[in-house]
């Protein structure tokens, strides 16, 4: 049996080191105040989750060297063998991520000499911060400093008018909609083979989304979409919002930058907002056409054109009944925006 002698400031110690930070220092005080409370080492054991060599072994060191030595933690930490060769690896995951983990090993081993297995290469990459990512796309042909510009002078200032009531913003784009396999992720045992159609017909829509109410106003067609149908598209907005400005964003498609719609939207009091070219990650209505083909087209057959298009009207139609709350998540007007850092280091 240990002896140990407890002065009144000792046992004080202990109570307050029972609120230490770490749990070892925490647990090592717990066994030292059952001590002072005449409690059997076994029991001490037991209550502290321990066993009872760890126990005496603690009593020791607090002999030794009292409540300081409580709180030394010596553990053994191996180093990974790839520690020396940290900058290298560093500049390797930073200018050539590679796409899986076997191709990090085989790469690093090139470049160290130092064979890793997958299972530690996993924990090497947790432990300096990098993480397998999904890649985001950026438009090749974008500018960078139009694309800032725009969002700041252009668009921002009619959204905070939008959001007062004093106009009407509607972001315009047309979807396609191709009759074949739209091929997403399913959760299955196996593999799930999804039926193509045979035909290259197609449903066209051109549409409208308010900015703040997430109302859609669409023009829909079975051949092209052409000014006409985007001069259509101006009328049903005008007949929606009478006596309210109205401003739309859209891009440079020709059927839209043409005299014909721009003339008709002058004698509407339209405004004409056209996005900078390739800025297809500043036009809202673009989370709209993947959250359709998400909702009803990923993953399904349909036997005809006609289940088809019913299928994507059906969803347009119903949209704001039935899909509220994802509109309002997905839908803000949080536009992505890139640096010229990030454009100068795309791959």
């Amino acid at each position: 049996m240990i002896e140990i002698q407890f002065p009144d400031e000792s046992v004080a110690a202990l109570n307050k080191l029972q609120m230490h930070p770490h749990h070892v220092v925490r647990r090592r005080a717990q066994m030292l105040i059952l001590k002072y409370n005449e409690i059997p080492h076994y029991k001490i054991a037991h209550i502290t989750g321990v066993s009872e060599k760890t126990v005496c072994r603690n009593f020791k060191a607090y002999q030794e060297g009292g409540i300081e030595k409580l709180k030394t933690l010596n553990y053994y930490k191996p180093q990974s063998s790839l520690k020396p060769f940290e900058t290298a690896v560093r500049e390797y995951f930073e200018t050539s991520p590679p796409s899986t983990i076997t191709q990090a090993c085989s790469d690093i081993k090139q470049i160290t000499g130092v064979s890793i297995k997958n299972t530690q290469m996993r924990s090497y990459l947790k432990l300096i911060g990098v993480k397998h990512r999904k890649v985001n796309s950026i438009p090749a042909k974008a500018d960078i400093k139009a694309q800032m510009e725009f969002h700041d002078q252009k668009l921002q200032p009619r959204l905070e008018e939008a959001k007062a009531g004093k106009r009407v913003v509607y972001f315009v784009d047309a979807a396609h909609f191709v009759l074949g396999a739209f091929l997403g992720c399913l959760w299955s045992f196996v593999r799930v083979y999804v039926r193509t159609p045979s035909g290259r017909q197609r449903f066209n829509v051109l549409g409208a989304i308010n900015a703040i109410t997430k109302g859609l106003i669409t023009v829909t067609n079975d051949t092209y979409i052409t000014s006409i149908q985007v001069c259509e598209l101006l009328r049903k907005i005008v007949n929606a919002n009478i006596g309210i400005p109205v401003t739309l964003v859209l891009d440079n498609a020709r059927y839209q930058r043409c005299k014909l719609v721009m003339e008709l939207a002058d004698e509407l009091k339209i405004e004409l907002l056209f996005l900078p070219p390739y800025s297809p990650n500043l036009n809202l209505i673009e989370r709209l056409w993947k959250l359709v083909k998400k909702e009803c087209l990923y993953s399904k057959y349909y036997e005809n054109f006609v289940s088809f298009k019913k299928s994507i009207e059906n969803i347009l139609d119903n949209m704001n009944d039935t899909h509220q709350e994802k509109l309002q998540t997905l839908l803000t007007l949080n536009f992505q925006t890139f640096t010229e850092e990030q454009f100068k280091h795309a791959v």
